[in-house]
């Protein structure tokens, strides 16, 4: 089958395999640094975010890689020259990747960061992998297919987010970013426990049923969501905006994302717990 046809929502499970490796020999190039020992050479970019040579040496490897793979497609990273919307508008299908999502966590070396590699087709995310180079840890899902884990060299296992059924509501929210906001949300949700973590496995926590909602009431780009999105999809969850709207991609000049919420359970209402607009 023609490469242009793989990439097609329907067929993207032939690129898994592929794709997986491709974060994988990133996670790789980023252990070779952040294993070295010694201080970390930090920039900072415009936006006052860190840029480390491990996020520049994964971003060479994926887009590489995506380049052999589909030559046919563009790719989007967090570490490209800016592209401007009216470039990106005629785009119908691209690689979304975030080469080193968490890298505060890789500077504060604590595991808590991963390698995110999403297709985006009609301004949907039909194919995720988010991939966990210290430990070894994936998660992969492609449209229709379901969302599995894979740990270390084991085998891949679905993974199914979970119903609410009452209880003592889990709640994840960002070790490097907390806010008011998520405060105000703890508060309004009454008695919980709460989970602190780095990077998309946040919202891959909820996509494996160890919580029920990750609220992300703060800034975050386009490349910090698309991987994990579609985990959290095909387990049978949700990631949504506060109106309760599935995130779109690649609409807007702005790669900036809204307040979203990642939600086990997309029937519970959590709206309700939202701080007033």
């Amino acid at each position: 089958m023609a490469a242009e046809d793989r990439t097609s929502p329907d067929n993207c499970a032939e690129l898994l395999d592929s794709v997986v490796s491709l974060a994988r020999d990133a996670g790789a190039r980023i252990l070779a640094v952040y294993n070295r020992g010694g201080e970390l050479d930090v920039q900072q970019k415009d936006d006052r975010s860190p840029l480390t040579e491990a996020d520049m040496a994964a971003h060479h490897a994926i887009v590489a890689g995506l380049g052999l793979l589909t030559p046919e497609l563009p790719v989007l990273s967090e570490e490209s020259a800016a592209i401007p919307f009216a470039e990106r508008a005629a785009w119908s299908r691209y690689w979304l990747v975030d080469p080193l999502d968490g890298t505060k966590e890789f500077i504060k070396r604590n595991g808590e960061f991963t390698v995110n590699i999403a297709l985006i087709d009609g301004h949907r995310s039909v194919l995720g992998v988010v991939y966990t180079p210290v430990s070894g840890l994936t998660y992969y899902a492609c449209r229709g297919q379901g969302a599995f884990k894979i740990e270390g060299g084991g085998e891949p296992v679905p993974i199914h987010a979970r119903p609410r059924r009452g209880g003592t509501p889990v709640v994840v929210g960002s070790r490097s970013h907390p806010s008011e906001a998520f405060q105000h949300f703890l508060r309004a949700i009454g008695e919980h426990e709460v989970i602190s973590m780095g990077s998309s496995l946040k919202s891959c926590l909820v996509a494996e049923g160890r919580a029920d909602i990750y609220p992300r009431l703060g800034l975050t780009s386009e490349w910090d969501t698309a991987a994990a999105q579609c985990v959290v999809e095909e387990a049978g969850g949700a990631l949504v905006d506060t109106g309760m709207r599935p995130l779109r991609y690649n609409t807007k000049e702005s790669l900036l994302n809204p307040h979203f919420l990642v939600v086990g359970d997309p029937d519970y209402p959590w709206r309700k717990f939202l701080p007033a607009a």
